[in-house]
């Protein structure tokens, strides 16, 4: 089989992947069977199935290809610079489009809407990141913004600039993310800390701190294990001398 029966045979595996979208949608995909399709973004007329299929042996799942560094992509068979640029804005375009799709939606009633977009853009990420999502009286969301990255505890995330980011943006309530690299979901002593820091901060100015959510394989909520009701009744006695002297 010479070079151009290779790409007509080539074409017409991709033709049929097309079709099979557009009548189905992913259904029934394989995820080897997505990536040779964003693959084929960026080389049209190469086959793209086998470092499709050597890109999951590498990086495990779909989600482990898209979170890994161009450079690492580039480092498989078969993968060049336009094919990581296909993955990576694709990515990037996903990532835009769960972002602006969460504002002016109620978080009361979108909390998986939110954890969903916090899963997609924080797991998987190699340092830490500290997100804040912004909310107005009704619990609608205004904006979300990553507001540190490096090492996430009481040192490195200031609790007054969270709260004048806060007044910036109008925000009524706060949903503060973070993500642990190493996967683990159990709060450290520094996570704990870091929620009364800002929780404190955040009542004196009369900003509600809905929940913490800490991001690694899964997702866990300092609301929904009790861990903001301990630390209202913390911040409500700590309060309560400096009330009683004024």
């Amino acid at each position: 089989m010479d070079k151009k029966q290779w790409q007509d045979k080539g074409a017409g595996h991709r033709e049929r992947l097309r079709r099979r979208f557009l009548d189905a949608g992913l259904d029934g995909f394989t995820d080897a069977e997505v990536l040779e399709l964003l693959l084929s973004f960026g080389t049209p007329r190469k086959d793209c199935k086998e470092p499709a299929k050597a890109l999951l042996k590498t990086f495990k799942t779909f989600a482990g290809v898209l979170d890994a560094e161009p450079a690492r992509l580039q480092a498989i068979e078969g993968i060049g610079p336009k094919n990581s640029f296909a993955l990576e804005f694709v990515k990037e375009a996903a990532d835009r489009y769960l972002k602006q799709r969460l504002r002016s939606r109620r978080y009361l009633k979108s909390s998986s809407e939110v954890v969903d977009y916090l899963l997609y853009s924080m797991k998987g990420l190699v340092v830490e990141a500290f997100t804040v999502i912004y909310l107005d009286s009704s619990l609608a969301i205004i904006d979300t913004e990553v507001a540190a990255q490096g090492t996430v505890n009481v040192n490195s995330v200031y609790p007054r600039e969270i709260v004048k980011k806060a007044l910036a943006h109008n925000a009524a309530a706060l949903v503060v993310a973070h993500n642990h690299p190493s996967g683990s979901l159990s709060p450290s002593p520094q996570d704990r800390q870091l929620t009364r820091s800002l929780y404190l901060a955040c009542s004196l100015m009369q900003i509600r701190l809905l929940d913490h959510l800490i991001i690694g394989d899964g997702h866990y909520s300092f609301a929904d294990n009790g861990l903001m009701a301990d630390t209202a009744s913390w911040c409500a006695a700590v309060c309560q001398p400096a009330q009683s002297v004024s």
